[in-house]
């Protein structure tokens, strides 16, 4: 309709003529398609890939089981990318029962293709200088918008992502700040392996992280899942 002019969108409706609430519209094809699925797992790892091959040239962490996967990684010279491909496939049992089917075949595909991004990498991408302190921030943010993306198309990262995101589900506890909780637990840890300065910079980059995630899932707030 248009009004003095103006183009108004007409306000989505049920076959009784109520307004459509979020579950109405996602049986009105609102859902998303393989493709859309494909683009949002694919470029969320991409970022998150990014920000490891970051914090592992400004030896920085995160938190989850890539945090326990650095730490293995810094101790042992083990692949990160496999170290934490195998650190996850104790959580997809959790998410298969808690989370669903679908949930847990996204997730599994996107975390191999972050074992698989991670490794090839340093192949591809070399930073001759990275100041830990933008590294922190940087990395906080992408890994932040990595997993918003992974999330909005019913995915994660495995580990303390699943756990954060069924409370936010299942509770309403807010995914962002059980993350936070959790990441930041994870690099205190750190202090026993990696120079403190770096721990630091690390917890910087799990606050940016949490808090972006905090700030932008909210549960209701975005229905094209």
């Amino acid at each position: 309709m248009r009004l003095k002019g103006l183009l108004v969108m007409p306000i989505p409706t049920t076959p009784g003529g109520q307004p459509a609430t979020a579950p109405a519209l996602l049986q009105n094809g609102l859902r998303h398609g393989r493709y859309e699925d494909f683009q949002a797992l694919f470029t969320g790892t991409l970022f998150v890939s990014i920000t490891l091959m970051l914090f592992a040239q400004a030896g920085l962490l995160t938190g989850s089981t890539a945090g326990i996967a650095f730490l293995i990684h810094y101790w042992s010279g083990l692949p990160l990318g496999g170290v934490f491909f195998a650190l996850n496939l104790p959580f997809y049992w959790f998410a298969w029962k808690r989370m669903g089917a679908e949930f847990t075949i996204k997730t599994f595909i996107s975390v191999g293709f972050l074992s698989l991004l991670t490794d090839l990498g340093p192949k591809v991408i070399h930073v001759d200088y990275l100041n830990p302190l933008f590294a922190a921030v940087l990395g906080g943010l992408l890994l932040g918008t990595g997993c918003l993306f992974l999330a909005r198309h019913r995915a994660s990262l495995g580990g303390a992502t699943i756990l954060s995101l069924y409370l936010q589900e299942r509770y309403g506890i807010p995914a962002g700040k059980v993350q936070l909780i959790i990441d930041c637990t994870v690099v205190a840890f750190a202090l026993l392996i990696v120079p403190i300065d770096r721990v630091l910079y690390s917890i910087l980059a799990a606050v940016v992280m949490g808090v972006f995630l905090w700030m932008s899932h909210k549960p209701g707030r975005y229905v094209g899942r």
